[in-house]
């Protein structure tokens, strides 16, 4: 199982690498494909919608036509949307190249998680989970960098050329070493696909704990996305700087994502939750009491912003695995769809709460700090499902 644990990290990296590893080139690509920044700076809420949205699509194939054929195709039309992306000559042809890499997301992204129900159930399907998002987020903390030095020699097209080696080799692997994990009699008809979907969202016990990773998906989306102002502009840190300190949170995020897999082995899931709510609370409280009882000429020190955000993101490592696998887990025979619904979910609901807190004209601390809240709730009222779930199994077996 270690094996398999590996093969799905190599594979679900192809989607953050695809986000964070071209970053500090997007004034370069503008200027040598004769676009605007924002043009090329759209491409990355593209490439998540399409993300989100595209899941819908690959779920239903993971489970007609197995784990492996879906993950094979996904990371080939990976590769085809790097290798366009390193020969674009203009931004139509750049934009393209997103769009094929977004699709194959949506297929690798799904088998993985599909593969991890497959597999695995309760606590350690939950550290398992835990285990994929604690490791992604060292992504966010190296690849700029990574992208940024592979730049600085090669120029802009260098990070896509790495894309293309690193897909190869991720598609030899899974062609080699991914077993199938699909059960037997799961494929979906196609009068019976919508109503799957609709039965699936229709839960109210799916709906509660998929919300938690849109919550989760909301603070970590708006917390980046204020990051080069508040800590920038308003803090004055230079370039560098702000890589470091962008950095050192996606090694804590990791950190105490693999503390919270311990965790959750000694004390099971609905602590877990709960922790993971307690944590994301007490950021938007550090964030709110900074705002109010901090001096003003303390108000922009980076500390102000990062030791709350610290906070929320180690909630998120404690809240992230329990809640994907409560939602997965009544769905062996159709994993495909309903892993694909939660990864909807989860970016197009934290694309929503984090667009909103962009366009509202309060201050990006209280907005951040209110998205911080609603995280919180959501994970409040998940753990209250999960232990009265948790007390009711306990009665069942007594009896």
């Amino acid at each position: 199982m270690q094996n398999l644990k590996a093969l799905l990290l190599v594979m679900v990296l192809l989607g953050p690498l695809g986000i964070d590893l071209y970053l500090p080139t997007i004034p370069a690509i503008a200027q040598d494909l004769g676009s605007s920044v924002s043009l090329i700076q759209s491409t990355i809420a593209l490439f998540i919608f399409v993300l989100g949205v595209g899941q819908l699509i690959s779920g239903p194939l993971v489970d007609k036509f197995g784990r492996k054929p879906i993950a094979i195709a996904g990371i080939f039309i990976y590769i085809v949307g790097s290798v366009i992306a390193t020969i674009s000559t203009d931004s139509t042809l750049f934009i393209i190249s997103r769009l094929l890499q977004a699709s194959a997301v949506c297929c690798t992204s799904v088998v993985a998680f599909t593969c991890v129900r497959d597999c695995f159930n309760g606590n350690e399907a939950a550290r398992v989970f835990g285990f994929l998002n604690g490791t992604l987020n060292i992504i966010p903390a190296l690849a700029p960098l990574l992208g940024g030095l592979l730049a600085e020699y090669w120029g802009w097209r260098a990070p896509f050329g790495f894309l293309i080696f690193y897909s190869v080799f991720v598609l030899i692997l899974i062609t080699r070493f991914l077993p199938e994990t699909k059960p037997e009699n799961t494929a979906q008809s196609k009068q019976k696909l919508g109503k799957t979907y609709l039965e699936i969202l229709c839960s109210k016990r799916f709906l509660t704990f998929a919300l938690v990773n849109a919550g989760t998906m909301g603070m970590a989306l708006t917390y980046v996305s204020f990051a080069p102002i508040v800590l920038m502009k308003d803090a004055k840190l230079s370039a560098l700087i702000f890589s470091i300190v962008f950095g050192v949170n996606g090694f804590w995020i990791m950190f105490v994502s693999f503390y919270a897999n311990r965790v959750i082995h000694r004390v099971g899931r609905p602590i877990c939750l709960i922790l993971g709510s307690g944590l994301m609370g007490l950021g938007c409280v550090s964030l709110l009491g900074g705002l109010l009882f901090i001096p003003a000429e303390m108000q922009n020190h980076w500390l102000i912003y990062m030791l709350p955000v610290a906070s929320a993101c180690a909630g998120l490592a404690f809240i992230m695995g329990p809640a994907t696998s409560y939602a997965l887990e009544p769905y062996s025979k159709t994993a495909g769809i309903a892993s694909a619904l939660v990864g909807f979910i989860q970016m197009a609901g934290g694309a929503v709460f984090g667009l909103t807190a962009l366009a509202s004209p309060v201050q990006p601390k209280l907005a951040l700090a209110i998205v911080m809240l609603l995280g919180s709730l959501l994970a409040l009222n998940a753990y209250r499902v999960s232990h009265k779930e948790a007390l009711m199994e306990k009665q069942t077996t007594q009896e």
